[in-house]
């Protein structure tokens, strides 16, 4: 489930898919510029944690492939567990498999090299322990 930068313009598509996407379905909480919530780090009243940032300076490039897209379709607490608690929805009913990694295509493109690298590198580990 890798997606190689440079790959042609099947890639690019994608990621203009997925910037849409992003706009409609996600920059309401992680921000039209991947900027997250104010205080992302500090736990809310609720209990529950703000919608991080999806740029450089938040965590997301930290998790492999697999990791990105279970937390996007089924929702945090599917992949975290222990009776986590977020306000982020699971959208496997209002995105499909594909629309899910335009998103998250679109998401990487916007990093910079050396997070790009550390993230491909997590999620070729990741690959390789399913194989």
């Amino acid at each position: 489930m890798a997606w190689p930068f440079g790959a042609g313009s099947g890639e690019a598509e994608a990621i203009a898919q997925g910037r849409q996407l992003y706009v409609g379905n996600c920059a309401s909480c992680h921000g039209a510029k991947l900027e997250g919530r104010p205080g992302w780090k500090r736990q809310l009243p609720s209990g529950r944690m703000p919608a991080p940032p999806h740029d450089a300076s938040g965590h997301t490039w930290h998790h492999p492939d697999g990791v990105l897209f279970r937390i996007t379709k089924e929702r945090p607490a599917a992949v975290v567990g222990n009776g986590y608690a977020s306000d982020m929805p699971g959208f496997e009913d209002i995105l499909n498999d594909e629309e899910i990694r335009a998103v998250l295509a679109f998401i990487k493109s916007t990093w910079p090299e050396r997070e790009r690298a550390y993230q491909a590198e997590m999620s070729r580990r990741e690959q390789e322990k399913t194989q």
